[in-house]
């Protein structure tokens, strides 16, 4: 009975014993062991035995990027204006040796290190540039705040702020200020457009004054250029007439057909100038018509081309 207890106490011995030496690690942690309370080496993810009574895990640290949320605080823009500000900071430890050794507790560090970082970083623009320099001021921390976590085996991964919360009478303000500015904008829109109304209505009554000058200079050279096509058409005419009349005069009976013609034309212009007017002026030779068809028939002798020659049969 003795010698089982003496057993069980044995296991018990060797399950502490192999308790306190084995050491499984986990993916993406790191176990930090000292040796007789002196840094000796880090374990990695896997199975791993440490000498009993010797060896001991220290530290442990995981591997994986934590978000650390930093609390609200107040900061004063260059203006001096009193903001709220929270933010979440995205950190990942690097170095479990320096993060054990460097320095007590690093989240609580960075987490205080970005606050202060924080407020000089917003003291240092206004308060309508705070939202939209967001991007600016989180590379900024994060700068500042990896230039001190180096020394920590901690690798600051990004900063993020969250909410920046003005007081109550800057919102009021603030809305009334965008409220006017969305007026002021709607007042220089509406005038451009008026102005861009009238620039094109002026545009085209110009392009219509342009055209319709056109329109009439063209209706203007289209005339002239019938006007002068009909003269040189009645031109033209009045030549072939010419033309036909001395051929005629040439030939046989044609000074006789003249002189009828003549005479003819004479006697009918006279008696139109007796009905036209009550004043009458009778030349000296009225009665002598055979005078002036004989002076017509001499002109037109000199005038009229010569007779082509006739040929005998």
């Amino acid at each position: 009975m003795e010698v089982s207890y003496v057993f069980i106490a044995l296991a018990l011995l060797v399950v502490f014993v192999l308790s306190r030496v084995t050491v499984v690690v986990p993916q993406q942690n790191a176990f930090v062991v000292e040796k007789l309370g002196k840094y000796s080496r880090t374990l990695q993810a896997g199975f791993h035995v440490l000498i009993p009574f010797v060896e001991r895990v220290a530290y442990r640290h995981g591997l994986k990027e934590q978000a650390l949320d930093v609390a609200e605080q107040v900061c004063i823009t260059r203006d001096n204006v009193q903001v709220g500000v929270d933010a979440v900071l995205y950190m990942q430890v690097l170095d479990p040796h320096l993060a054990s050794y460097g320095i007590t507790n690093y989240a609580f560090a960075i987490s205080q290190l970005a606050q202060t970082t924080l407020r000089s970083e917003i003291g240092k623009i206004e308060l309508d540039r705070t939202f939209e320099a967001r991007g600016t001021i989180n590379a900024n921390v994060v700068s500042e705040l990896d230039k001190a976590s180096a020394a920590w085996g901690v690798k600051v991964m990004r900063y993020e702020i969250k909410n920046i919360t003005p007081p109550k009478d800057v919102l009021q303000a603030m809305e009334k200020q965008m409220r006017a500015e969305r007026e002021k904008r709607a007042v220089v829109l509406t005038s451009e457009g008026e102005r861009d109304a009238k620039i094109n209505q002026a545009e085209g009554d110009k392009q219509r004054v342009i055209k319709a000058s056109e329109g009439f200079k063209q209706q203007q050279m289209n005339e002239a250029e019938g006007q002068a096509a009909a003269i040189l058409a009645v031109a033209n005419a009045t030549a072939e007439g010419l033309r036909q009349v001395g051929i005629a005069l040439a030939g046989q009976g044609g000074v006789e057909a003249m002189q009828l013609r003549i005479g003819e034309e004479y006697v009918k212009q006279f008696g139109k100038l007796a009905k036209e007017s009550n004043t009458l002026v009778v030349p000296a030779n009225l009665t002598d018509l055979a005078s002036v068809v004989t002076m017509a028939t001499s002109i037109a002798r000199r005038t009229a081309p010569a007779a082509p020659p006739t040929t005998a049969r």
